[in-house]
């Protein structure tokens, strides 16, 4: 598994930065996306940093480059899209949002801050830039656990059947290579994207590609540059268009063409292990039980508002209010509103380490002062606090988590693709002006 430095790091090299530095003399325009554009000078610097880091790998395989520059460009097209996306739905990321984020990089990989940039100067990339990158991968991460939380659901009976499941079940390693297809392709387009997958398919079978190099150079997944690997994932991660004849198959083999809701897919077993050989994961935990009132900052409410929202809520409550009864008639929470407001018992961790934080502060019955999440503003009363043996319930999260990341994918997956095939996209090849412009 990645370490968190080499995500961010990912992150920084794909994101890049949306303007020179100054010192370039000239600087191309590569692509219009919306209202912003992506400069000759982050395609050049995020592709180099791609090359930088698949030279670390000692099998390291890309594509050719004219292949890798398009695949980065996706990317960085991607990115802005969701970086304004997330703008447009209210999502704001804090200078010390940002210092939070650089100072866990720094920490995960036991460095000071001194170190950090002296490492990032190592490898050519500007601290300014890596800082502008982190911005985005956060604005990008908050946007994602929003449409989650609106999109993606998963029952306690799913959970149940999983776990049942996965007693003495089996669990895969997979990769995966996607030609995707357009929202509503027409049958010309679904017909050009089989006779591709159906190429790349070939060249696998007759051993003139490996899987990995294959889904570098033609897959259309944002997973591409890693060789489409998607880790392990057991029976109920895995899409259930093809979940049955994953266990039908041996280590090395590939299931496919199939047609999913994203595109044409093969999908290769690399290997597999028992239920009981994944890592265990027990301990005891403190777990709190509380309510409370959330005020969201949006298009409709600005921050001032929402603070000035919360503050008078909270002087309700100071003044002999009921806690339950203001969160039911006030809390921009629908899913807790009906209810007062109750969180019911939850770990520290649950709703992000600041929200767990605010409560494990309190005093049972006390009620906290205004405070700030990603979500908007926040007063919570703590009810109470226990110790618990987290095992199934760890186990149980584990699971529900699966398979809210497998539905997640598959439907973030299609959000991308629509938010895509909805801009106004023109990409720039380096021997003309333009082409014709795509999307909305």
């Amino acid at each position: 598994m990645k370490t968190l430095l080499a995500s961010l790091l990912a992150a920084c090299l794909l994101a890049g930065n949306a303007f020179a530095q100054s010192t370039q003399p000239i600087d191309r325009i590569v692509a219009v996306v919306n209202d912003d554009v992506v400069l000759q000078s982050e395609l050049d610097r995020a592709t180099s940093n791609v090359l930088a880091q698949y030279r670390k790998q000692p099998n390291g395989q890309l594509p050719p480059a004219d292949i890798l520059r398009k695949q980065v460009l996706e990317r960085l097209i991607l990115v802005r899209l969701q970086v304004a996306q997330a703008a447009q739905q209210g999502i704001r990321v804090s200078d010390q949002d940002v210092d939070a984020a650089i100072g866990n990089v720094a920490n995960q990989n036991r460095m000071t801050l001194d170190q950090l940039r002296a490492n990032l100067a190592h490898d050519g990339v500007d601290f300014a830039d890596f800082r502008d990158s982190l911005r985005d991968e956060i604005a990008i991460q908050r946007l994602r656990q929003r449409y989650a939380q609106t999109s993606v659901s998963v029952s306690d009976a799913e959970v149940d059947a999983a776990m049942s499941a996965q007693a003495n079940g089996m669990q895969y390693h997979l990769a995966h290579l996607l030609v995707a297809l357009p929202e509503n392709p027409t049958p010309e387009q679904i017909a050009t994207a089989q006779k591709k997958i159906e190429g790349v398919k070939e060249l696998i079978d007759k051993g003139e590609m490996d899987f990995a190099t294959a889904a570098t150079r033609y897959s259309d997944s944002q997973n591409a540059l890693e060789g489409g690997d998607l880790g392990w994932r057991s029976s109920d991660e895995i899409p259930t268009a093809f979940a049955n004849m994953i266990s039908s198959l041996q280590p090395g083999q590939i299931l496919g063409p199939i047609r999913g809701a994203s595109g044409f897919q093969l999908v290769q077993l690399v290997e597999t292990r028992s239920a009981a050989q994944a890592p265990a994961n027990a301990q005891m935990v403190t777990q709190y039980q509380a309510r409370h009132i959330l005020v969201r900052v949006d298009d409709k409410t600005d921050d001032a508002q929402a603070k000035a929202k919360i503050d008078t809520l909270r002087a309700r409550i100071a003044g002999g209010a009921d806690f339950a009864q203001v969160a039911r008639e006030n809390s921009d929470d629908l899913n807790t509103r009906p209810t007062g407001g109750e969180l019911g018992w939850f770990n520290s961790d649950t709703y992000g380490a600041d929200f767990g934080a605010q409560v494990a502060a309190l005093q049972d019955g006390q009620v906290s002062a205004p405070f700030k999440s990603q979500a908007g503003w926040h007063i919570v009363q703590r009810e109470g606090t226990r110790q618990v043996d987290a095992t199934d319930q760890n186990r149980r999260a584990q699971v529900r988590e699966s398979i809210g990341q497998r539905k997640l994918e598959e439907s973030w997956s299609r959000y991308l693709q629509q938010l895509r095939g909805e801009a106004y996209i023109d990409i720039r090849p380096a021997d003309s002006a333009a082409t014709a412009p795509t999307g909305g």
